[in-house]
């Protein structure tokens, strides 16, 4: 097992490495519940990591998590009038897809 990342948050963790696993690679999360002990253990190190339990799948796992926590920002008028912005693909207004 080799370290990939470390996450800010167990929601992100948790995204991070269910995106990595629906892509087939071996990921896992450490450090799930150490959370509790902040305070009582330097915050940097009570963070939730992410594994890739593969070494032959690491490059591809750096390459995957890289394109995620780099998502196109993207601004555009859907039909209804509404801006849209960041990363959505459909109006939050009418729920139109982006075209």
């Amino acid at each position: 097992m080799r370290r990939l990342a470390q996450a800010p948050n167990l929601a992100i963790a948790t995204l991070w490495a269910h995106a990595l696993r629906e892509d087939g690679v071996a990921a896992s999360i450490q450090r799930e519940f150490l959370g509790a002990a902040v305070g009582q253990l330097p915050p940097d190190q009570c963070l939730p990591e992410i594994w890739v339990e593969d070494e032959a799948q690491f490059e591809r796992a750096q390459g995957l998590l890289h394109a995620l926590q780099n998502r196109p920002q993207r601004r555009w008028h859907c039909s209804c009038g509404e801006l849209v912005e960041g990363g959505f693909e459909q109006c939050w207004q009418c729920g139109a897809m982006m075209p």
